[in-house]
């Protein structure tokens, strides 16, 4: 019998895929491990998949997302041609790793970060060097003063929730005028208003930056704030020869990435910014009252800029929280990466959520 590795490239055997949060099926569980938004995406969204869910799925859709294109332009006040549309963030990021750091040097991101950025440099076989976050676990950008292919990190970053400010990404991209640096901003709704600074300045997103900096690449995705983590719609902001590239390499790959209905509840979600800003202040609101309560019960609470917090307990055993929990129809997110393998994160839900899920950690401390 032929081994089911027989045909397998050596690429692949080599790869380690990136591993996504769980995804259960069942009743009463509450899932707090994958930063989705504790609300629905705006009604008028989900009207707009009901009005286009008609004949015209039997036709292609638009594959450069023209009018997708046309109302992001017109949110930030910006050229069409600086926006790039894909399917979810992680696609246009893996089209930037492609497009953009396939070349001899190493390119720099956190050691402590989005867990698919080395898979993507495992896949398309990029070098990489790890620089390590400080003892705060912020990022330092006198760290990232070296010879580099580029620079790629989230902001606020991911799974600290610890935002860098825009003076110090300004300086960032003064400093390294050769190199693409990438601004993942999946997060960036929920620092908008945040009291969490690592500087003089507020964290803040750098959309506008991509008017000065012909180096600057901002990605967002819709699966946060916008509440579309069930129908993937991400883009990113750049400069038009960036965008351009992204074109390229994704009309190399898939040249119909963003179904119809995709494109209309997106273009429905931007005209709906009433119903967006309220869900993303509830949660700021929420977030805040559940560090408040957190920090009662002891627990250390990494400054969150974020829909989740990562938090840690002096005398509670992470994995054993974490299975407690799970054990009680509540999952969270626990990494065994070196120095936060003592920390949980939890997605920010409803305050009512947010209430359940303190109830049980004070029965686990009852123990």
């Amino acid at each position: 019998m032929t081994d089911k590795n027989t045909f397998w490239s050596p690429l692949v055997h080599q790869l380690e895929p990136y591993i996504p949060g769980e995804q259960p099926v069942g009743d009463n569980l509450l899932k707090l491990n994958t930063n989705e938004s504790p609300y629905p995406p705006s009604p008028k969204a989900l009207a707009a998949i009901a009005t286009h869910a008609d004949d015209n799925l039997r036709l292609y859709p638009d594959p450069e997302s023209t009018q997708l294109r046309n109302v992001i332009a017109n949110y930030y006040n910006l050229d069409s041609e600086q926006i790039f549309i894909g399917n979810g963030s992680d696609e246009v990021l893996a089209h930037s790793f492609n497009a953009f750091f396939r070349q001899p040097k190493k390119i720099l991101f956190p050691d402590l970060t989005y867990s698919f950025y080395p898979v993507y440099c495992q896949l398309y076989q990029i070098n990489y060097d790890l620089v390590g976050l400080n003892d705060s676990f912020e990022i330092d950008i006198a760290d990232y003063d070296q010879d580099n292919g580029g620079i790629i990190f989230p902001n606020p970053n991911a799974p600290t929730g610890i935002g860098l400010s825009r003076a110090a990404i300004v300086s960032l991209l003064e400093r390294n005028p050769q190199s693409v640096v990438i601004v993942d901003e999946a997060y960036i709704d929920y620092a908008l208003q945040s009291d969490a600074i690592t500087s003089s300045e507020s964290v803040a997103s750098v959309v506008d930056l991509t008017r000065q900096f012909n180096n600057l690449l901002v990605v967002h995705t819709l699966s946060k704030s916008r509440a579309f983590a069930g129908m993937r719609v991400g883009y990113a902001i750049g400069h038009a020869d960036l965008i351009e590239a992204l074109q390229r390499v994704k009309n190399s790959f898939n040249s119909y990435p963003i179904d119809r209905l995709a494109q209309q509840a997106a273009i429905a979600s931007f005209g709906d910014d009433a119903y967006f800003q309220f869900t993303v202040d509830k949660v700021i609101a929420s977030r805040a009252r559940l560090v408040s309560d957190l920090d009662e019960l002891n627990f250390a609470c990494l400054p969150s800029a974020a829909n989740f917090v990562l938090v840690r307990h002096p005398l509670l055993d992470a994995p054993a929280l974490a299975s407690y929990l799970r054990e009680n129809n509540i999952i969270v997110r626990y990494f065994s990466a070196p120095r936060i393998d003592q920390y949980i994160r939890i997605t920010v839900g409803t305050d009512q959520q947010n209430q359940r899920l303190i109830t049980v950690i004070k029965q686990f401390l009852a123990v």
